[in-house]
C-alpha cells in the first residue's frame, strides 16, 4: 500500500530518468534531476534539525519551486508555498500563523524574505541541492512516516480577511491523484499546461500525476494569459494536450476569437472548474475541438482539490449550467438543508463532503476547523467528520449534481431569495458579452452587475429585463474593459466590491 507521495517519483525514476518532468519559460528538469535535488534538500533539512514542521518555500512560479516542495516532503516536513505576488500583509499573517523555523528561497526572492520579521533559517535553493544525499537518513525518515502525516499547507482567503492554512495528508493527496488520473486518463504521453499559481492546491493536478506516470508539465508564463494568440501558440509549440484551468482562463481564448484563428490543436483533454462556464463560450470550444474531452471539476481546498466531475456528453441551452456531476470514487456528497436534513430531489442544499480526501483542518486554528469540519448530522452512531463547503447545490432530473452558488452569494432582495449566479448566467447569454459578475450592496439593497462586452449599459439593462423577473434585474450596471482576476485566474469579486464602493 502506498503511504507517501514521493513513492510516485521512486516508482518512475528508473523508467524515464532522462525525460523532462517539468519545464518553465527559462529552464527544465529531468526526473533524475528532480530525484537527486529533492533528496539532497531533504537530507540537508533533516540534518539541520527540521522534522515534522512547516517549511516555507518562498519562490516564484518555476521548476525549482516544485523540486523544493518534494525536498521538504523527503525531510519528513510539510511545505508551505509563498510567492512574491501575494500581498505583503497576507504573507505577514502567514508567517505569524506558522512561526516557521526554515525558509527555502532563491536569489530572486532572498531580498523579499529579508523584508519580513523572520529570524529562522534561510536556505538558498542553488546551495542546498548540492548537499550529499544520505540514503540511510532518508530511509529512516520514511520508516517513521504515516499516510496521515501532512504533505503541505496552502492558505485560502478567509471571510474575515485572515488567511486560513489548510493541511493535507499523504493519504488524501494519494486518493485524489489516483482518482483524478483515472478520470482524466493520464498516461506517459500526457503533456500538461499548468495555468495556476504554485501556492494553491490547484497545481496538484499537474504536479503529482506527472510523477506517477512520467508525464511532462509545462508551467505557462503568466504574461501569456494577457495575449490570447501568443498563449495558443505556446500550447501548440509544446504540443500540450491536457489542461486543467479555471474558466476565466479558457474564456480568454474563446471570447477573443483565438479559437477561430489558431486553436490549440493538440488538446484532447480540457478540465475546468472554480467558476461556471458560460455556455456560449463553452460551445465555441466544443465547436473548434470536437474530438476533445471536456470535464467539469468541482471541489474545495479543504477536501484536497476536486471532489466531483462531469464529462460533458450532451448539448446545453444557453440558460443552463454544466453539472458538476458525481463524486470521485471513495467520496460521498451529502446535501443538507437548513435543518440538517437531506432535501427532496431538485431542492437546494449545502454541499457537504465525506471521505478520505478531507483535509486535516486549518493549521493552528481549531476554532475555524471545528466550524466546518463537523460531525455528520445524519450519523448518530459513531464519530464521522464531514466538511461543510458553504456551496449550494441540487440534483437535476438526471441525478446529476448542479452547483447553484455560494451561500454568501445568496441574497434576500425585495422579499425574494436570489442567487447572484442566476443573474450572471442570464447576462452571459448575450451574444456580445465576454464575462459578467454580480455583487450586492447590502446597505443600499442594490444588485450591481459588472460585465465585459460590446454592448452599452442601457442595452444591457433592456436585455436583462427581457430575461429576468423584475426583482432580479440589476439596479446598477457597469461596463469594464477587463474583468479583474485573482492570482488564480478567477474573477475577483472583492476587487469589484472595492471598485463599486470607491466609485
Amino acid at each position: 500500500m502506498q503511504k507517501n507521495v514521493m513513492e510516485y517519483l521512486e516508482n518512475i525514476i528508473n523508467k524515464v530518468p532522462n525525460k523532462t518532468a517539468y519545464a518553465d519559460e527559462h529552464s527544465q528538469v529531468t526526473f533524475e534531476e528532480v530525484y537527486k535535488y529533492s533528496r539532497a534538500i531533504g537530507t540537508l533539512l533533516y540534518k539541520n534539525g527540521h522534522y515534522k514542521e512547516p517549511v516555507v518555500v518562498f519562490m516564484g512560479r518555476h521548476v525549482r519551486t516544485i523540486v523544493a516542495f518534494y525536498g521538504v516532503v523527503y525531510s519528513g516536513c510539510y511545505y508551505v508555498p509563498i510567492d512574491e505576488e501575494m500581498p505583503k500583509h497576507r504573507i505577514d499573517l502567514i508567517f505569524k500563523n506558522l512561526n516557521p523555523k526554515a525558509v527555502i528561497c532563491d536569489e530572486e526572492t532572498k531580498k523579499s524574505v529579508e523584508e519580513y520579521d523572520y529570524s529562522g533559517n534561510v536556505y538558498l535553493y542553488d546551495e542546498i541541492i548540492n548537499t550529499a544525499v544520505c540514503d540511510e537518513m532518508l530511509n529512516e525518515i520514511r520508516s517513521k512516516q504515516l499516510d496521515i502525516d501532512p504533505v503541505y499547507i496552502v492558505f485560502t482567503s478567509g471571510s474575515t480577511g485572515i488567511p486560513k492554512g489548510v493541511a493535507a495528508s499523504h493519504r488524501s493527496v494519494i486518493d485524489y491523484i489516483e482518482n483524478l488520473s483515472e478520470i482524466l486518463r493520464i498516461d506517459e504521453n500526457t503533456v500538461f499546461g499548468n495555468q495556476t499559481p504554485l501556492y494553491v492546491d490547484a497545481c496538484l493536478k499537474e504536479l503529482y500525476p506527472t510523477l506517477k506516470f512520467g508525464a511532462t508539465a509545462y508551467i505557462i508564463p503568466k504574461h501569456l494569459f494577457m495575449f490570447p494568440l501568443k498563449l495558443a501558440a505556446f500550447l501548440n509549440e509544446h504540443k500540450i494536450n491536457t489542461i486543467c484551468w479555471v474558466v476565466s482562463a479558457l474564456t480568454m481564448l474563446s471570447a477573443f476569437g483565438v479559437m477561430e484563428k489558431d486553436p490549440p490543436r493538440y488538446l484532447h483533454t480540457i478540465a475546468f472548474g472554480s467558476e461556471v462556464f458560460p455556455i456560449r463560450q463553452f460551445n465555441i470550444w466544443r465547436k473548434h475541438l470536437p474530438n476533445a474531452r471536456f470535464i467539469n471539476l468541482y471541489g474545495p481546498t479543504e477536501a484536497t482539490g476536486m471532489s466531483c466531475y462531469y464529462e460533458v456528453d450532451r448539448d446545453f441551452s444557453l440558460d443552463e449550467s454544466i453539472p458538476i456531476g458525481k463524486p470521485f470514487d471513495n467520496t460521498e456528497i451529502i446535501l443538507l438543508d437548513e435543518e440538517n436534513k437531506v432535501p427532496k430531489l431538485g431542492e437546494v442544499g449545502e454541499i457537504c463532503i465525506r471521505g478520505t480526501r478531507l483535509g486535516l483542518g486549518y493549521y493552528n486554528n481549531f476554532e475555524k476547523t471545528n466550524e466546518v469540519f463537523v460531525q455528520n448530522p445524519l450519523n448518530k452512531s459513531y464519530p464521522e467528520i464531514i466538511y461543510r463547503t458553504g456551496d449550494l447545490g441540487r440534483y437535476n432530473e438526471r441525478g446529476e449534481l448542479v452547483f447553484v452558488s455560494r451561500k454568501d452569494n445568496q441574497i434576500k432582495h425585495m422579499g425574494h431569495r436570489i442567487e447572484l449566479g442566476e443573474i450572471e448566467a442570464a447576462a452571459n447569454i448575450h451574444s456580445n458579452i465576454k464575462s459578467a459578475c454580480c455583487i450586492y450592496d447590502k446597505i443600499k439593497n442594490r444588485i450591481v452587475l459588472f460585465y465585459v462586452g460590446d454592448v452599452t449599459p442601457a442595452e444591457m439593462a433592456d436585455f436583462m429585463k427581457s430575461r429576468l423577473p423584475r426583482y432580479m434585474v440589476p439596479n446598477t450596471i457597469k461596463v469594464l474593459e477587463r474583468m479583474p482576476l485573482t492570482s488564480n485566474g478567477k474573477i475577483d469579486r472583492i476587487a469589484l466590491q472595492h471598485m463599486y464602493e470607491n466609485n
